[in-house]
């Protein structure tokens, strides 16, 4: 086979899986959102990375570990990061502020994932690229400040503030997970961090006392929102992290901001505003521009 060919086929796979990974993972602020009106959002945590988990074994290989030390220590740190802390703090967040709010501020998790590739892990894009990068920072910037619409002091609320910190989190798990990505299978890579990071979040419900009564009811939201928002959305993120590297994936990534924004407004009946959607266009102008480089 042409290995420029074999080369052109992953890299497009690596695209449609980082968009694919957007679309499901857009849905997880409304899902989220519905579910957190009966659930604690520790235990709701705990619940759809569990879950996930579940739903990624049977894709996961059965591969031997040839691990070092240091690769078992990343694995559990990229755990402990993506899958613990950070769904903690998103859905804490999410708790106290919207799923409008919530999906535009996700978009956080693009400025930090970049930053650290650039300072710890040397990625680099050519001219176009970094003007693709200023593009969707730009749209961030005006989604979750409204500083050139308004004249008002923009204000962040307790929630935002969590999301925004959940982001962070998010951003030191992609980066990490791209450097272990090569060394084990994509499914049994996400796996161990959904299983590892919903063990230690239910390990904290239990000692915390949180009541595990679940309205039957929201028992087949939960299983959509972690199998589908999490498990799968993993999944591809992590296959376009391994084709197309950090920053294209996130770039690529954060057009979930999108798709969050029409189910909150399909299913939630929440607002859009101009400036929202002036923002988007930036942002998606950005995407493009990256994804012709």
């Amino acid at each position: 086979m042409n290995p420029n060919k074999y080369k052109n086929n992953s890299i497009t796979i690596g695209y449609i899986s980082a968009l694919v990974a957007a679309i499901l993972f857009g849905s997880v602020s409304t899902m989220g959102k519905s579910a957190l009106a009966t659930i604690d959002p520790l235990l709701l945590s705990s619940l759809v990375y569990l879950i996930s988990a579940a739903t990624l074994t049977p894709l996961a290989h059965r591969t031997k570990f040839t691990f070092k030390k240091k690769d078992y220590l990343i694995i559990l740190t990229t755990a402990i990061s993506g899958a613990a802390i950070a769904p903690s703090m998103y859905f804490f967040g999410l708790e106290l502020t919207t799923a409008t709010d919530t999906a535009l501020l996700a978009n956080g998790e693009i400025a930090f994932s970049i930053l650290l590739a650039m300072l710890f892990f040397k990625e680099r894009l050519r001219l176009i690229g970094y003007l693709a990068v200023t593009m969707v920072l730009v749209g961030i910037v005006i989604v979750t400040t409204d500083i050139p619409f308004s004249s008002s002091i923009p204000v962040i609320n307790l929630g935002n503030f969590l999301v925004i910190l959940a982001t962070i989190f998010w951003a030191i798990d992609n980066n990490l997970s791209k450097n272990i990505a090569h060394k084990v299978d994509i499914a049994r890579l996400a796996q161990l961090k959904s299983l590892i990071g919903g063990s230690i979040l239910l390990l904290i419900v239990f000692l915390m006392g949180i009541s595990i009564n679940i309205d039957a009811t929201q028992l087949l939201h939960i299983s959509i929102l972690g199998s589908v928002g999490f498990a799968a959305s993993l999944y591809f993120f992590l296959q376009s992290l391994k084709r197309i590297g950090t920053v294209r994936t996130i770039l690529m990534f954060s057009m979930s901001s999108v798709f969050g924004l029409i189910f909150a407004i399909l299913f939630l009946k929440e607002d859009i505003r101009i400036y929202q959607i002036g923002a988007i266009a930036i942002m998606i102008s950005g995407i493009y521009l990256i994804t012709r480089e």
